[in-house]
């Protein structure tokens, strides 16, 4: 299964600071002897209005068994502070566990991307795919938003 959390919004102030990517985990599972187990998928992080700050983070998505769990945490929303980066989600319990693209302050660069996605550097725009971080807005303009993230269950016979 691939597990993709879900990206943060941008900041919307005089900071031009973009959102992370959610982070992503893969694993391999036999479940056989699985009976159930509770998916959730992480919500992008809300776009910020005009002047309204830093943004907001991006929600976990996760499989869960009773036996193993794997998350991918989401990406932190755009620090409204000045030259402030903010590190994308990480991945936990998965055979593979990747980091979120990181959400650059000051419009260096776009917002974070993810496995399923990619952020731009275009002002006010959402994250583009799964899991990817929304870019900066400004003190007249709404930042992006975050997109959700997406958990993939993969069935090899």
């Amino acid at each position: 299964m691939e597990v993709q959390g879900g990206g943060g919004s941008g900041c919307a102030s005089v900071n031009y600071n973009n959102g992370a990517g959610g982070g992503y985990a893969k694993k391999l599972l036999d479940v056989s002897s699985i009976s159930s187990s509770t998916i959730t998928v992480g919500a992008g992080g809300a776009a910020i209005a005009a002047n309204g700050g830093a943004g907001n983070a991006g929600g976990n998505s996760s499989w869960a068994d009773g036996t193993n769990t794997v998350t991918g945490n989401g990406g932190n929303g755009a620090s409204g502070s000045p030259t402030t980066s903010v590190s994308g989600g990480t991945g936990v319990g998965g055979d593979v566990n990747i980091q979120g693209g990181l959400g650059p302050a000051a419009h260096y660069g776009d917002a974070g991307s993810s496995q399923f996605g990619y952020g731009t550097g275009t002002r006010g725009e959402d994250g583009v795919g799964y899991g990817a971080g929304g870019s900066y807005g400004y003190s007249t303009y709404a930042s992006g938003a975050g997109t959700d993230g997406i958990v993939v269950v993969w069935e090899y016979k």
